[in-house]
């Protein structure tokens, strides 16, 4: 395939994540966003729009800057968040952002620790580079903010910081996860949202 065919299918099949995303009550009303990057530029799902019914022919595009059309439909106000994670995490080629209601109570859970621990579940192989249960993923969580640039910041640090994380949450508000391809991106994320409702339930439930 061309590039400019591989890209096309990317933009397809980052939609039908979506769509299938706002199918699992993940991104409730317009909330949550998405993006899939090919080489110098990346397209972004616009502001305010239905997940449900999104197509490619919706999509934003966008430099490495974030910077887009200057007239027409708006990207998503956190496309500076996937800049920094398109710049920090180098082999990403799509980013996933929902709005779940495991990831949300547990970013608050575990806000004050700094991340939420994952340990000796089976489905931790399904993130890249993860061979067997016996692995701790630190999905680290970060005070959320209308202040984009601040917010920029500190995911940047977060990254850093954390530079086997496959996702990173956002207290209160939601996960960001990503991958060398859309289907390396969904699958990270069904493989932590799965997780994280495990998590959450054994803890509602007070088992060791």
């Amino acid at each position: 395939m061309s590039e400019r065919d591989t890209a096309q299918s990317e933009k397809e099949a980052l939609c039908a994540t979506a769509r299938w995303c706002y199918a699992q009550g993940w991104v409730p009303a317009t909330s949550g966003n998405f993006s899939v990057r090919a080489g110098e530029r990346i397209w972004i799902t616009p502001s305010g729009i239905d997940k449900g019914a999104l197509i490619p022919e919706d999509l934003i595009e966008v430099d490495l800057e974030g910077h887009g059309p200057a007239h027409g439909p708006r990207p998503s106000a956190e496309t500076v968040l996937h800049v920094v994670l398109f710049r920090e995490r180098k082999e990403a080629a799509a980013v996933l952002h929902v709005h779940s209601i495991w990831n949300t109570l547990l970013s608050e859970r575990f806000a004050a620790i700094g991340y939420l621990p994952l340990e000796g579940y089976e489905l931790l192989k399904a993130l890249s580079g993860v061979a067997t249960h016996i692995h701790l993923e630190r999905v680290p969580v970060i005070e959320n903010s209308q202040d984009y640039g601040a917010l920029a910041q500190a995911l940047g640090e977060s990254l850093a910081s954390h530079p086997a994380s496959h996702g990173v949450l956002l207290d209160r508000h939601g996960l960001y996860t990503w991958g060398q391809s859309v289907a390396d991106a969904r699958r990270h994320l069904e493989a932590l949202e799965f997780l994280f409702e495990v998590e959450g339930r054994r803890l509602l439930a007070r088992q060791p």
